[in-house]
């Protein structure tokens, strides 16, 4: 039977939201002591347990189909993949850090200075685009100890909450780019590959946009029914039932979760009451 096969990051926060996503597509993978591999037991899906800065490679090579890894590594390493998905969670800062003492003004405070860095391709381009002349010191890991021993004068990391920089005396400086994970596919895929991966894709998209949306249950007086549809369009349109007291109606929809706070305030105003908020499970378009 034909599969597809899908590189992840062996451990690591990346690593387990990756398996919750899969789980969460109803994808049952049976690894307890995370081997190099494991097959699905109802998906044709194989899982490739590698490590991040390999899986664009991988992935190239054809030996994994497609890989789940964050967007920065494939910046870094510029392999020949398609990005066909932003995943939404493993979110990052790729920055820019000195130590706490020195006195920073603005982006050219790097001029003529050394940088440390596991991440030498994507700050030599984005100095290149800033015209402004580094060293770049090409490191492998522990970048934030490298102005304390004299290695560099800064550094360029991935930067999640900070306390890693404070700990060692440093502080963020400059923001360069914001990586999230995404997801990446060879580009000569197979049909029947691209079949199962269509089928992947198509669970991906549900369970994201129920994460990103709220299902939302309302009463409103008739006369702010039209309003209060313009600024609930939901999937196509609202589902309107009429409530036992007459003049009253019961609207159903779908809020976006960034949206909510403010749209629950407009629609107070038109006169909304017994708002109630619902978790969505899976959102099918």
């Amino acid at each position: 039977m034909s599969i597809l096969k899908i590189a992840v990051q062996k451990s690591g926060r990346l690593s387990e939201k990756s398996l919750e996503l899969l789980k969460e597509c109803g994808i049952k993978l049976s690894n307890g002591d995370r081997k190099l591999k494991t097959a699905a037991a109802n998906f044709p899906i194989e899982v490739l347990f590698l490590r991040d800065d390999d899986i664009p490679q991988y992935v190239e090579q054809g030996v994994a189909h497609i890989g789940i890894l964050g967007e920065n590594e494939v910046w870094e390493k510029d392999k020949n993949v398609a990005v066909i998905e932003n995943l939404g969670f493993a979110g990052c800062k790729m920055s820019l850090a000195i130590p706490k003492d020195e006195v920073y003004t603005d982006i050219t405070y790097f001029n003529k200075k050394k940088i440390a860095t596991s991440y030498p391709k994507i700050l030599q381009q984005f100095f290149d685009e800033q015209q402004i002349e580094v060293e770049i010191e090409a490191i492998g890991g522990s970048v934030e100890i490298a102005p304390g021993i004299g290695l560099a004068d800064g550094i360029f990391d991935i930067v999640s909450t900070g306390s890693t920089l404070l700990m060692n005396g440093l502080k963020e400086v400059a923001v360069v780019k914001n990586s999230s994970a995404v997801l990446i596919a060879n580009k000569n895929l197979p049909e029947v590959q691209q079949q199962i991966l269509d089928k992947l894709l198509f669970r991906i998209k549900s369970v994201n946009a129920a994460n990103t949306n709220k299902y939302i249950l309302l009463n409103a007086p008739n006369t702010a029914i039209k309003a209060i549809s313009d600024m609930l369009p939901g999937m196509k349109s609202p589902t309107i039932l009429p409530l036992a007291e007459t003049g009253w109606s019961s609207i159903h929809s779908v809020v976006k979760e960034d949206e909510f706070w403010t749209v629950i305030d407009q629609l107070k105003a038109l006169g909304a009451q017994g708002i109630l908020v619902i978790p969505i499970e899976k959102m099918i378009a």
